[in-house]
């Protein structure tokens, strides 16, 4: 039945297949931000009960989780600019096949097919100039990006460096110390309340 779809159709699944893959890794960005909650939690645990050993293996591991989150991020969004471009190719070239279809109707109704026959070559020849600039940026684009997330997790060009994987640990720290120091104060608060309503009654 395949060889008998027609152009939409072959479109609208070519389409369909790109947003499903793009869903993939959006789900995966998930996965992997619930893996680094988790890699927080025992390395903050290793740090308590001072496994130094343990800490080390989960802060490598956090660090990988963290590039790969950040390569996956990079990815759906070049997805997204190409599906951008991708629509601005497809608006274009509506554009240039309806010139061409008024072109042609022009050139009959005065009889002068070599000037619809240049006409349409030189709306072909801008359209490809420009279908050619999009491409070679999307060339480079790829090319960055490829360098960048394929390097060595522990590289010179590193995605996530080690000072961003011990904030990540600390944050969760700080904030739980930040908690109980107020909790702190609003006892305080409490207790002198509690004698400033003794010495009155007195």
């Amino acid at each position: 039945m395949g060889l008998f779809k027609s152009k939409d159709e072959r479109r609208i699944e070519r389409e369909m297949k790109i947003r499903a893959g793009m869903r993939n890794i959006e789900r995966s960005i998930r996965q992997q931000e619930k893996f680094a909650d988790d890699f927080v939690k025992n390395a903050q645990h290793a740090q308590k009960i001072g496994d130094t050993g343990q800490y080390n293996f989960i802060r490598s591991a956090l660090k990988r989780t963290a590039a790969t989150k950040k390569m996956l991020e990079r990815q759906l969004l070049s997805m997204k600019n190409a599906m951008l471009i991708q629509q601005q190719a497809r608006a274009s070239q509506q554009f240039a096949e309806s010139m061409q279809l008024m072109a042609a109707d022009i050139g009959k109704t005065f009889g002068e097919m070599d000037l619809t026959k240049t006409q349409t070559q030189w709306e072909k020849a801008v359209a490809q100039a420009g279908s050619l600039e999009e491409r070679m940026d999307m060339f480079l684009d790829s090319m960055e990006s490829s360098a960048t997330a394929t390097g060595p997790v522990g590289g010179k060009d590193e995605l996530v460096s080690d000072a961003e994987i011990d904030r990540m640990i600390q944050a969760d720290v700080l904030a739980a110390e930040k908690t109980e120091l107020g909790k702190l104060d609003q006892l305080e608060s409490e207790i002198a309340k509690e004698l400033g309503a003794t010495k009155q009654k007195d």
